[in-house]
């Protein structure tokens, strides 16, 4: 298992690296540069033009490895199984490409404003039933949700379906949201795919250790490129794939709960937009100066890099925390 998970981090890893340097150019070239909402921060402008749709340069190498680290997995005489693997990489796919849809509609109307928010739900409501329904057909669900830090686990039936729905596309969705500044993403991200590879270890699961590696591989790879002053930008290509790997984790390990505690900025970035739409539709005022979170902090004078590192540390101590919740 180490040397499956060295093997697919850092090919990944290189593949990322070595696809950017050729994507990037491309994407420059046919002026798929980034449209900045004039609501957002001022000195955001200067980031108007930088390539998106990077998201591709790890995609396409996650892809690629992970199909090969499967077919090596069924071929090598391992008891482990790689479905639940292949039906999590299938569901971050089938939200790269709903991401790449959103972005190619950007870029036909010209602004930072894609498919609508319905449009988006919908798809990603479609995709995150497909996968539930693979789950359940070969038998890789369980209706039982553990609560952490205890040994309690409550059986909730056919509710727990709707549990998943809403789950799935939540955390999706939250992953999207913190791709809104350099390295945010990518960073925490890299942190909760490490994370993964903590529980891989400790229960010898093979599939959760390739898929940690692609996670943490793909990550560290855009960041490369991605790091503040970003020169590019995953979009939601990049960002709903991650996002589908971090919600088939989820039940990879058949513990979505421990993922919430883990992927906590996730959580707050998601709570902090519904929270200030919500509250401004009441109130006509604002909770945050600007949300989703990361902007607040930034308004409030934090640099992109204090904000991206304090991110970090916090969701490290909060796999730390999930890690003996478990």
């Amino acid at each position: 298992m180490t040397i499956v998970y060295l093997a697919v981090a850092v090919l990944v890893f290189l593949f990322t690296v070595l696809s950017l340097r050729v994507l990037i150019p491309k994407l420059r070239s046919m002026k798929m540069g980034q449209k900045i909402l004039d609501i957002g921060p001022r000195w955001h402008k200067s980031k108007e033009g930088t390539p998106t749709m990077g998201g591709l340069g790890f995609v396409i190498p996650t892809t690629l490895v992970l199909t090969a680290t499967m077919i090596y997995i069924k071929t090598s005489g391992e008891s482990s199984s790689i479905l639940s693997l292949a039906l999590t990489l299938l569901l971050a796919i089938g939200n790269c490409v709903i991401g790449i849809v959103d972005d190619l509609t950007k870029f036909k109307k010209q602004q930072n404003e894609g498919l609508t928010a319905p449009q988006k739900f919908a798809l990603q409501l479609a995709m995150a039933g497909a996968f539930i329904a693979l789950l359940k057909l070969y038998g890789k669900i369980d209706t039982t949700l553990a609560i952490p830090f205890t040994t309690l686990e409550i059986e909730l039936g056919w509710f727990y379906y709707i549990f998943a729905l809403v789950f799935i596309t939540g955390i999706i969705n939250s992953v999207n949201l913190t791709d809104g500044i350099d390295g945010l993403a990518s960073s925490v991200t890299l942190v909760v795919g490490a994370f993964f590879g903590v529980l891989a270890f400790t229960s010898e699961g093979v599939e959760l250790a390739a898929l940690s590696a692609a996670m943490v591989g793909a990550t560290l790879g855009f960041l490369m490129y991605n790091f503040y002053p970003a020169r590019v930008f995953m979009g939601d290509t990049g960002s709903l794939f991650l996002g589908g790997l971090v919600a088939g984790a989820a039940f990879m390990i058949n513990n979505p709960l421990i993922v919430a505690i883990a992927g906590i900025i996730y959580i707050c970035e998601a709570m902090s937009d519904i929270i200030q739409v919500g509250f401004y539709k009441l109130t006509h005022k604002r909770v945050f100066k600007m949300a989703p979170i990361h902007h607040h902090f930034e308004k409030c004078g934090w640099s992109e890099i204090k904000v991206v590192a304090v991110f970090s540390a916090v969701t490290a101590l909060f796999c730390v925390i999930a890690y003996f919740a478990k």
